[in-house]
């Protein structure tokens, strides 16, 4: 996995977050877009850079949410 791939990775999951904030549950649009949109690898991924990446708050929680699950 490259830096750039991370900051690609990183920079999607805030965009996702952006964009669903005025929803009553962006945590779990989130999640559920990622968990339906995303590779394995590509979560597999940003699992790896979670506790460094600059992730939006919704973004963090979203992802940790889905880290959870697929340990």
């Amino acid at each position: 996995m490259s830096a750039h791939t991370t900051e690609k990775l990183v920079y999607m999951a805030n965009q996702i977050a952006r964009n669903v904030t005025h929803e009553p549950d962006p945590v779990a649009m989130i999640a559920d877009h990622i968990h339906a949109f995303w590779s394995a690898r590509m979560r597999a991924d940003i699992f790896a850079v979670l506790g460094e990446a600059s992730l939006e708050p919704a973004a963090r929680a979203a992802l940790e949410r889905l880290a959870a699950h697929a340990a």
